[in-house]
């Protein structure tokens, strides 16, 4: 190999290497804000089960309410 063809190879690697860096740079924001958006998504996900869980609990403790009651109303009227 001449010393002509390894220094306009090595030229051209290099440049394409800038190139390729350069690429790299700017597609940059678009990577962040895909990582950004990824990262909300998860964190709303995140919050909708946490309402769900709460909501649940809710309902729960409502229910045992009501059949609490129930049981009572029934032994009122078996005692009567």
């Amino acid at each position: 190999m001449t010393s002509l063809h390894a220094s306009t190879t090595t030229h051209a690697v290099a440049q394409e290497t800038r190139q390729n860096r350069t690429r790299d740079m700017q597609l940059m924001p678009e990577t962040m804000a895909r990582s950004h958006m990824e990262q909300r998504l998860h964190e709303a996900e995140s919050e909708r089960r946490a309402l769900r869980l709460v909501t649940a609990r809710r309902l729960q403790r409502r229910a045992e309410r009501a059949a609490l009651r129930a049981r009572r109303a029934l032994a009122m009227a078996v005692m009567q």
